[in-house]
């Protein structure tokens, strides 16, 4: 339940609405300052990256498209969601969790904002913390931890890793969790315990920690970013790939016959 006291940001108007998905920031360099601003008056949100996945996802997943609508702000990840945008004349670039979360530690270290590592690993999640400290002087850690094996984005545990969270002092909780439990855990956490930035970022601190490689950067820079990925892990990956390609097309047909 939340507290009637609890202050949150209520966020941009959405610039493109994508069937269940929606996209409510352009750049990334709006996404941070609106973050960092956030954090240091202590209304808390969510940050969620809409890519083909989480738009497959939507469809059928009633608590993760309320998650989706209730986001303080959304941005656009991966090419093909920034090219739906673009069609609908939306000026919106490609920002990604695993883009993100180095600038915005560095801007919220010169800000005096203190940040909150949940999710993954401990292994994964401590050594991305030791390089985060090393890269960024004055990035203060206010805590870090990983949630149990079966962990219930909406349970108990959830519930009290918010409290733990909200009471760090962090300002900005960076979420490593996977599609759709971490956006789940965010928005439930968001609606408890509301003085934190809550950010959903996948697979960012296997690569930050370099458990993971992430591709190189003509593939980051041509969009074929998820080719790499699909050679790293096809067996993992694959399945969601093809309903990913399928609704992109599916999408892309529509689009046409309106047209």
């Amino acid at each position: 339940m939340a507290s009637p006291d609890i202050k949150r940001s209520a966020g941009p108007a959405d610039l493109v609405r994508i069937d269940a998905g929606r996209v409510n920031v352009a750049t990334q360099a709006e996404l941070i300052a609106r973050v960092i601003a956030d954090a240091r008056s202590g209304h808390g949100g969510s940050v969620f990256t809409l890519n083909l996945d989480h738009l497959v996802k939507l469809r059928d997943d009633a608590a993760f498209r309320d998650a989706y609508a209730a986001a303080t702000y959304v941005t656009a990840d991966g090419a093909p969601v920034v090219s739906i945008a673009r069609r609908q004349g939306a000026a919106v670039d490609r920002v990604t969790g695993a883009d993100l979360v180095v600038p915005l530690c560095q801007a919220a270290a010169e800000a005096g904002v203190s940040i909150h590592l949940f999710g993954t690993s401990d292994t994964i999640r401590d050594a991305a913390a030791a390089e985060l400290r090393t890269e960024i002087p004055g990035l203060v850690i206010a805590g870090s931890e990983s949630p149990p094996r079966g962990f219930d984005p909406n349970g108990a545990e959830a519930r009290a890793a918010a409290d733990r969270i909200a009471a760090s002092g962090a300002g900005i909780c960076f979420v490593a969790l996977g599609a759709p439990k971490q956006e789940l855990f965010a928005h439930a956490a968001t609606q408890r315990a509301g003085s934190v930035v809550y950010i959903c970022i996948g697979a960012a601190l296997d690569f930050i920690s370099g458990h993971s490689k992430r591709a190189p950067v003509a593939f980051q820079r041509t969009g074929t970013e998820w080719v790499w990925r699909f050679l790293q892990e096809p067996r993992r990956l694959g399945m969601r790939y093809a309903r990913s390609m399928a609704y992109y097309i599916a999408y892309l047909l529509k689009g046409s016959r309106r047209g």
